[in-house]
């Protein structure tokens, strides 16, 4: 099966995720297509990218899976991570192998839960591998139950009931592969080799880092934040 061979892609490597905002330094889409094509190189064994137009320059240069997103905000819902089929249509008319979206208990636009959203997508799209990102162990598991392929801790230490949780979580990691019976990636507040090695430990099926690798201003950040702590 198709979703078989992507998987066992992925499996135990690096996925890189190469994303720039509107309202930041690289937020180019042939930067982020060059940017993809570097991890590449280095050996990453996929790339996780946001907007339909990063994602059809990077797959000009880039024949590694493609975790797709899109970041889109509405006025009336905090989800903003693949939130509405329309994000979901265009993502699978552009041809990446997996899509991930947010899988939190947060309510969608026009209040749809996650069970009424998920529901519609997967049976419009019965075939497509659909990654859920999570910020609590309670969302991994409803995941589960919800048809999701993979599961994520993404968003933790990014929602109101976990912004005070120190990441990167490997206790979520740990209880994720031990009950979820899915593939788990490790993604959210892994910033060095170490880390990601602590992640592996946990036994999940594969990790993504951005912004320690692909976010050249943040890491500034942190060289320059530790000169003043000195």
């Amino acid at each position: 099966m198709v979703s078989d061979s992507v998987l066992n892609r992925i499996k135990g490597g690096l996925i890189v995720s190469c994303q720039a905002l509107n309202d930041e330094p690289l937020h180019s889409s042939y930067i982020m297509s060059r940017m993809a094509y570097a991890a590449m190189l280095g050996g990453a064994v996929g790339i996780r990218a946001n907007t339909v137009e990063d994602i059809q320059e990077i797959k000009k240069l880039v024949h590694l899976p493609i975790i797709g997103i899109i970041k889109r905000i509405y006025e009336d819902s905090d989800v903003y991570i693949t939130p509405t089929l329309e994000e979901v249509d265009a993502l699978v008319n552009c041809g990446v192998e997996i899509i991930a979206m947010d899988a939190t208990f947060h309510l969608r636009p026009k209040s749809q839960s996650i069970d009424e959203f998920f529901t519609e997508v997967r049976k419009k799209y019965p075939n497509q591998l659909f990654m859920a990102d999570c910020a609590t162990y309670e969302e991994g598991m409803h995941a589960v139950q919800l048809g999701f392929d993979i599961v994520a801790t993404t968003l933790c230490g990014y929602t109101s009931e976990t912004k005070d949780v120190k990441l990167p979580n490997y206790d979520l990691m740990r209880k994720l592969v031990r009950d979820s019976g899915k593939p788990v990636i490790a993604e959210g507040g892994i910033w060095s080799p170490e880390q990601l090695k602590m992640a592996f430990e946990t036994g999940v099926f594969a990790a993504v880092v951005g912004t320690a690798i692909t976010r050249p201003m943040d890491i500034t950040k942190r060289f320059v934040e530790a000169i003043k702590n000195e």
